[in-house]
């Protein structure tokens, strides 16, 4: 099976750049963001911009879903026209229903071979593991070996990050164990990481630039001696706090490839804007 005709398939929350998307030919199946009547596909009908403006002035808070199984089905269908195999690979199945909605429709294809990935990550860290699988297929890798690239990386991803509040990570139920410090939100700035596929309280400080140093901080300890670091900053209509964790990561971490991307209005719906934070790892 040649690598031209193996597609990969991810979800919007990774957000990955569009320069990628359409370097490697992703194939994104948009999360979808209800609000106020409206069914919006992520990134497609809204975008971040537009989400963060609206949510400025909005009477009622969205809620997010994952694509049914049908909609998977179609989208699969749809690619499997120009391919002779799929590698799907998906938000963390503690965070979303996206990966059940998935296997359902992998039911649905037949034979067709599909192979479905548990990320244990989203945004760029889901997004890493997609470019890790995209450059294996480039290299002439099969299905399964394309697959193990992107599995390889879950347990060496590193994602932390700092909300303005924990108001939208327990309003949309993503809170994981971090719902123990709700009862101190007002009076804390709570360093957050996604462990294991869930969301984790690493530590609170007092202020949002104390908690941004801890987490620059934690990067350079873990990433000391390595090399092949890849990072993204990432946030939720925060640009200019942004850039500054950007300029600091490349000059404390020396990375090889360094993006900033915002958040998918999807995730924005569950952090809040004013959330940043930064994703990692290295290759050795």
């Amino acid at each position: 099976m040649s690598k031209s005709n193996i597609a990969i398939v991810v979800d919007s929350t990774a957000y990955i750049p569009q320069e990628l998307v359409e370097k490697y030919n992703l194939h994104v199946i948009p999360q979808l963001l209800n609000w106020e009547g409206e069914s919006l596909r992520d990134n497609v009908d809204i975008t971040p911009d537009q989400f963060y403006t609206r949510l400025g002035q909005a009477k009622s808070m969205p809620t997010t879903s994952q694509p049914s199984a049908g909609e998977f089905y179609e989208f699969f269908q749809k690619v499997a026209e120009s391919a002779d195999a799929i590698l799907a690979i998906l938000l963390s199945d503690h965070l979303s229903g996206t990966i059940a909605s998935a296997r359902a429709a992998v039911d649905m294809m037949g034979d067709f071979p599909i192979e479905i990935v548990n990320s244990k990550s989203t945004v760029m860290g889901l997004g890493f593991m997609v470019l890790a699988a995209a450059k294996a297929l480039e290299n002439g890798a099969d299905l399964a070996t394309a697959a193990e690239a992107a599995r390889g990386l879950v347990p060496r991803m590193n994602i932390y990050f700092v909300v303005d509040t924990l108001e939208f990570l327990h309003r949309g139920g993503r809170i994981g164990g971090a719902k123990r410090l709700i009862g101190s939100m007002l009076s804390i700035k709570p360093l957050l990481q996604l462990r294991d596929g869930r969301v984790e309280p690493h530590s609170s400080v007092r202020t949002k630039k104390k908690a941004i140093n801890s987490l620059l901080q934690i990067a350079a300890d873990d990433m000391q001696g390595k090399s092949g670091i890849k990072a993204t900053v990432i946030h939720a209509s925060a640009p200019d706090e942004a850039q500054k964790i950007y300029d600091s990561v490349k000059e404390r971490l020396n990375p090889d490839e360094i993006w900033i991307t915002p958040l998918s209005p999807v995730v924005g719906a569950h952090v809040g804007p004013g959330a940043v934070g930064l994703i990692y790892y290295a290759e050795s």
